[in-house]
């Protein structure tokens, strides 16, 4: 465990050439970018949690069966506060940082004030989001980072808060088939209401805006849901969507406003006053996207915590939905970083299994029906929708496999009905020991393993021209702790789930948590983007060059260089 993560790893900005063995589609052609922590100690300070540590970007770019590996940290306010003053200065949910003691009383006054209200952090470690044509690291903070997807830098500072009222936001937005995004954040206290917020990002700005301006601009609040409890927001991680609703599970696991506004002052983090509340529902918010508003029937379940959704679809008058749950928030616990020893398979055994669950929501009640009916009679889900008395309607879900985390799909399946997830599996503990392939239709499974090797999040990317939902391949970054053996990416045949080829690297690769793939543009270069000015250019056919000029002069012979497949080293004869 120390060595998936205790240590910093060393980041390396100038691609790594891997090793590949087996045979790389000739097709997969693009970048898989992921996101994760990869520093917890600056100077003699260490963070308390795993997701406190400093976001490491990483990215695998496949190129004619090639592959180059490079990492770069985040530049972020955060990582460049830290770092000059060899200290966390920073606070994160789960480590709280103080200012110098060097300072005065009346400095430190002032600091505890100013975290009131805290001002939260820009490291964002979560995830990736593309908006338009440009991609962001993202947390669950107000704060998102553009970032150059191929060379790793880090960009401009995004507050959310400039263009809608968020004091939090998910990582794992949707986007519909025109690449616009939909997200959700809390509005804490906003003029003495603390609500949900779900907002919209076009993915293109109006014509008659000038060009190179943030989508951001643009975005506008679709629907906002008023939290039931004003001083204790459910904590939430992502949300469902189908064709024509958004699904939103408010749940148990609490952020006590009050407390979080003392915690800098009591010298406790933040995530200290996030509470799982067992007595507690767990209501369902079901919001029609057409009219924007929230379905007035009342649909709850049992208290459960749940990170990440995996799907969902309408079906005959109901809403089905598919999530990764747990018993309770005790998973959030066992990554303290103190918990992460040599006891962690005993701790392990404490946190509750994640299991994959499908719930069914009718979306009209029948008023006539008898109390504690069951208003689901569909035949392809045991998951039930009880009537009650006072007209709410309490789901039970079916079960359909323990053991998973990190879930994926075929996004062209995102909102409707689908038969795969694909996701990684965990058995004595979270941390992923193989990779799966679930049929929700069969309810059977396929597994990738190899001992010593832990795999991230599974990305699945479609074949060009495919038909089949599962037409593709996997992606995974392995990371190993077998010393002879070095971390690599996995290929998948996403059908089969057999082997198609690795990428070796030798570096010290971290665990990253969420990321996406950027296929490369299939769009041919337009000519005039070719040609190096008005005066000049050559005209690549085959294995003849030719050289075009308007004004022949007379001088040194000119040449053509041509890279080699990286893009960065050119051939021995240009």
């Amino acid at each position: 465990m120390e060595i998936i993560f205790g240590r910093n790893k060393k980041e390396h900005q100038e691609p790594v050439r891997a090793r590949v063995t087996g045979k790389i589609p000739t097709w997969l052609q693009g970048t898989l970018l992921r996101n994760g922590p990869g520093m917890h100690t600056v100077g003699e300070t260490r963070y308390n949690h795993w997701f406190d540590g400093l976001a490491l970007l990483h990215s695998f770019t496949i190129r004619d069966s090639e592959v180059y590996y490079r990492s770069k940290y985040l530049r972020s306010d955060t990582y460049n506060a830290n770092i000059e003053a060899n200290r966390i200065v920073v606070s994160e949910f789960g480590t709280m940082a103080y200012p110098d003691p060097c300072k005065n009383i009346f400095s430190k006054a002032f600091s505890y004030l100013s975290h009131t209200i805290p001002d939260f952090t820009d490291n964002c470690l979560i995830n990736i989001m593309k908006c338009g044509e440009d991609f962001y690291a993202t947390t669950e903070t107000n704060y998102i980072r553009k970032i150059n997807p191929q060379s790793l830098e880090t960009l401009e500072k995004v507050d959310y808060r400039k263009y809608v009222a968020v004091n939090l936001a998910t990582s794992h937005p949707h986007y519909d088939a025109a690449g616009n995004v939909l997200n959700m954040g809390t509005s804490i206290v906003d003029k003495g209401k603390t609500k949900y917020v779900i907002f919209k990002i076009p993915a293109t700005v109006p014509e008659d805006k000038k060009k190179g301006k943030s989508c951001l601009r643009h975005t506008e609040v679709f629907c906002s849901i008023p939290s039931h409890s004003l001083l204790s927001p459910s904590y939430y991680h992502s949300f469902g969507i189908t064709e024509n609703y958004i699904v939103f599970l408010e749940q148990p696991f609490k952020l006590d406003i009050l407390k979080m506004a003392t915690a800098y002052m009591r010298g406790v983090s933040w995530a200290s006053c996030m509470t799982f509340h067992r007595e507690d529902k767990t209501h369902i918010h079901i919001i029609d996207q057409r009219t924007r508003k929230p379905i007035g029937t009342k649909y709850y379940t049992d208290p459960m915590v749940v990170f990440h959704h995996v799907n969902a679809y309408e079906e005959d008058g109901c809403i089905l939905f598919d999530v990764i749950a747990y018993k309770d928030s005790s998973l959030y616990q066992l990554f303290y970083l103190a918990n992460l020893n040599q006891d962690f398979a005993e701790n392990s055994k404490l946190t509750s299994t994640p299991t994959l669950k499908r719930f069914a929501v009718p979306l009209h009640v029948d008023k006539n029906a008898e109390v504690g009916s069951n208003l689901i009679k569909l035949v392809s889900t045991t998951a039930t929708a009880l009537k009650e008395k006072d007209g709410q309607v309490h789901c039970q879900p079916e079960l359909l496999y323990e053991g998973l985390e990190l879930p994926r799909i075929n996004y062209v399946h995102n909102g409707k009905p689908y038969r795969y997830v694909f996701a990684a599996e965990v058995q004595w503990s979270p941390i992923p020991s193989k990779i799966l392939k679930y049929d929700v239709l069969t309810k059977s499974s396929l597994t990738w393993g190899e001992e010593h090797c832990w795999p991230a999040e599974p990305l699945f990317v479609p074949r060009p021209g495919a038909k089949d939902e599962d037409d593709g391949i996997i992606l995974s970054a392995i990371v190993s702790t077998d010393p002879q053996k070095p971390p690599f990416l996995l290929i998948l045949d996403a059908q089969s789930f057999t082997e198609l080829a690795r990428a070796s690297v030798e570096v010290d690769m971290h665990l990253d948590l969420h990321g996406l793939f950027i296929p490369d543009a299939q769009e041919p270069v337009p000519a005039e983007e070719l040609w190096a000015g008005a005066h000049s250019g050559f005209s690549i056919s085959d294995t003849t060059v030719s050289a075009s000029t308007d004004e022949p002069q007379a001088g040194p012979q000119s040449q053509l260089l041509i890279p080699d497949r990286s893009g960065l080293v050119p051939t021995e004869e240009p």
